[in-house]
Formats: structure tokens, sequence, C-alpha cells
């Protein structure tokens, strides 16, 4: 029987380890060059944001734990204080208030003209003329803005439209300043308006003089009332002159109409009884008036407030009520070209097809905007709002420059405020870094929202 041998099995030897390809050292060399070559590149950029981003921001943590001085360590007391601060709370309030009405404006308006600019012919230059505003400084537009806020009429724009617009409507009275001659039969009241302190009846005359009024600022038209004074009335009138008790140059006598004196014309004049109006006049251009159909017996003439109302001054843009509406209407101004623009260029790269096939499905303009336009915009208007938003809550110039002295503190912004309490007057650094702090941490998540999606829109 012959036995069955199995073959001998040498076991592997493995081969010694030699040198790596010469391609494969090469491709190292290669990459080890390319990051040298872009460290080069970059250290000055790192060492310029270390300097100028890093270590400031380091410093200002550190800082926000030490006293005004730098010298004592108090832990959290100026975050705790910060919440305590009453101008800190009103710069938090005025922020929020930026963050929610400017960004959400800014992307309406881009959107909207950017969607109406496709149907211009001139539409380049339309986009050209909106984004000009971007090239002008945050402290020049501060300046324009100033000047446009003015509340006298004589020097800031807004409010002489509006001056000239409320004129239109509604007319203003000619005798702002005038006042009673006192101790002539004029009383005011405490209504702004002027009574008689003797009753008048029927038959009579009576004269009323006042005072205050410059012969310069007269009403066109108006003559001297000499004339009227000695109109006779008729049994059931009474009759009367209102006039300026003053004679240019000197002389006359108080309380009667001297022949240079000028009647006030244009005034209107009430005969009251009882407490209720009987009869309502307007002087003439001499300063007469004539109230006929009385009945008998005793009158007392008023000389209604509406004679001496103020002139319409316009509107207090920056007092405490506006001035933070009217910041932010300086800032839509320089940043609706920036929203138009991107949102354009986003409306640009729509699937046409996508439009068209909707048109002949017959969805009307509207219906396209609604339910096709704005959802593929959905991207870009995302990225539009969170960089405004980004840039709002920074927002310093404008807010430092327009408002007034007075109502520096109704629109202070936590930029604003951490200057004033660190530079301006505070001389508070601790505080002042830790509003920094604060700022920091609302800015910080925006930033990365954004990044996050800029990057998946290039994946």
């Amino acid at each position: 029987m012959t036995a069955l041998t199995s073959p001998s099995r040498t076991p592997a030897r493995s081969s010694p380890a030699g040198p790596p390809p010469s391609g494969t050292r090469s491709r190292r060399g290669a990459t080890r060059r390319r990051w040298f070559v872009a460290v080069v590149f970059a250290l000055p950029a790192l060492l310029l944001l270390g300097v100028l981003v890093v270590y400031p921001m380091l410093f200002s943590v550190g800082r926000s734990f030490f006293d005004a001085t730098g010298t004592r360590f108090v832990g959290g007391d100026n975050y705790t204080e910060m919440f305590r601060d009453p101008a800190t709370l009103k710069a938090i309030r005025n922020s929020t208030i930026w963050v929610v009405v400017a960004p959400t404006l800014l992307t309406g308006l881009g959107l909207i003209l950017a969607v109406l600019t496709e149907k211009v012919r001139w539409a380049t230059a339309f986009k050209l003329l909106l984004f000009l505003p971007m090239a002008v400084s945050f402290l020049a537009a501060g300046i324009i803005f100033r000047l446009a806020y003015e509340e006298d009429p004589d020097r800031g724009v807004l409010n002489a439209v509006a001056v000239g617009v409320h004129g239109t409507f509604q007319d203003t009275s000619s005798y702002p300043t005038a006042r009673a001659r006192d101790g002539q039969g004029l009383t005011k009241t405490g209504d702004g308006s002027f009574r008689t302190t003797d009753a008048a009846r029927p038959g009579h005359t009576v004269n009323l003089p006042l005072v205050g009024v410059r012969p310069d600022e007269l009403p066109a038209g108006a003559v001297p009332a000499r004339g009227a004074a000695g109109a006779e009335p008729g049994p059931d009138e009474l009759r009367g002159v209102v006039y300026l008790d003053f004679t240019p140059g000197g002389g006359g006598k108080q309380g009667t109409v001297d022949v240079k004196e000028s009647g006030l014309p244009e005034m209107a004049v009430e005969a009251v009884r009882d407490g209720k109006v009987a009869a309502r006049a307007t002087t003439g251009a001499d300063g007469s008036f004539r109230f006929a159909g009385l009945a008998a017996g005793s009158y007392e003439l008023r000389l209604p407030a509406e004679n001496f109302a103020p002139p319409y001054e316009g509107v207090s843009w920056l007092g405490p009520a506006l001035v933070t509406p009217a910041v932010i209407g300086a800032y839509l101004w320089i940043w609706t070209g920036f929203a138009m623009v991107l949102i354009g260029a986003g409306l640009s790269a729509l699937p046409r097809e996508t439009l068209e096939a909707a048109r002949m499905d017959g969805a009307n303009e509207w219906q396209i905007f609604r339910r096709i336009t704005v959802p593929l915009l959905a991207p870009v208007l995302t990225v539009v709002f969170v960089t405004l938003v980004i840039n709002v809550m920074k927002v310093f110039d404008l807010v430092y420059i327009i408002a007034p002295g007075p109502v520096q503190e109704e629109a202070t912004v936590l930029a604003t405020q951490m200057w004033l309490v660190s530079f301006g007057g505070g001389q508070d650094q601790g505080l002042g870094s830790a509003l920094g702090v604060l700022l920091l941490v609302l800015v910080v998540p925006a930033m990365l929202f954004n990044v996050r999606r800029f990057r998946r829109s290039q994946s």
C-alpha cells in the first residue's frame, strides 16, 4: 500500500522593507512644497488677523472680569451691572428694534425692486442709481440725513416738504405773535382766545386793539383801519374793527384808531351769548367786521384761538419718539441697493422655463411671484437677511452722528453704548468690555449660520 504523502509547505518569506517608489516620494515633496507656499502667503494675513481680531477679542473677554481701572478682579459683576443699567437695557431694546425692522424692510424692498427692475427698460441705470449710496461713507450719509431731518423748515428738506403739504390743505394763522393791548377791553382766556371785558350791544361799534405784530409781517392787502372805525351800525347790527394799535414812527393814542394804524384782515370774530356762538364774521382788508340781524341783548365778542395758533413747524424727526425710526430710514437709504443687487443676481439665475410653464398654465404674475419666485429665491433671501442682521448689530456711525446729544440715549444701540461707557465719558472699560462680549455673543451665531449656508450652497 502506497503511503500518501502531502506536499511540503514552505512558509512564505516576507520581502524586506524597501524605500518607497520614486513616484510616491515626488508626490509627498510636492505636497510639502504646496503647504509651505500656502503658509508663506497666508502668514501675513494670519498675523494681521491675530493682532487685529483674535488678540483684541481675547483681551476684551479677560478685561470684562476686572473693574473700571483694570486692577481689581470683579468676576461677573460687570455682566450683572450691564443688565441692571437702564441705558444698557434701552440699548438692547433699540438693537432688537434694529434687528427686527431694518433687515426685514431691506430684504422686502430689495426683492420688490429686483423684480420690478426686470420690467423696466433702463434696468442697469436704475440699479446703479439705487446702488450709489453704498459708495457714500456712513459719516457723510449721517451728516446728509442730520441736515435733512432738521426741524427748522428753512434748513431741513423733509420738514420743508411737510410744511408745504400742510399749508396746502390747512390754512395757517397770520397772527401767531399778536396779543391784546393791556387795559383796552380785551383779556386772554385759558384756551388762547381773547374776549371783551365789557358787553356789546347791537347798534354799537367796538374797537379791538392788538399789538405784537410787526408792520412788515402784516398780510398782503392790509389797509388803514381809520375808515372802518367811523361806520354807523344799524339797530340790529354790531360793528367793529380789529386793528394794530401801533403807529409807525411813534405817536398816536392807545386804544384809539389813529390815521396810520392798519387793520388786521382775515381775523375771525365771534359774537357769543349765553356761552353759545350767535354769529361769526371775518375781518376785511381794513380790519372791519359786521354782525347783522342780532337779537336785542348783550353779547361778548371773542377772537378765537385759531387766529393766534403758532405756525406749523413740521415733524420733530430727531425727537425722542422718532429718532430711532429716523436713523433706520437713513440706513435703508444706504443698503437698499445692496439688497436689490444681490437678490437681482439670484433672480437672474432662476430657471425661466419654470416661470414660462406657470404662465402657460394660466398663473398670473402675483401667483408666479408668491408661489414660484419667492420659494426659489429663499436661499438668497436668507443670506441677504442674515448678512443684514450681522451688519445692523454693529451699526454705530449713523446713530452717533444723526442723533443729537439730548436724545443720544434714546437712540443708543449696543455699539454706541459700548463706546460711550468705555470712552465717551463713562471711562469704565470693564463694563464696556462686557458689552463688547455681549455683542460678540449675539453676532457669532448669525455669522456661523451664514458660513454654513454658504458652504452648503457651494457644495
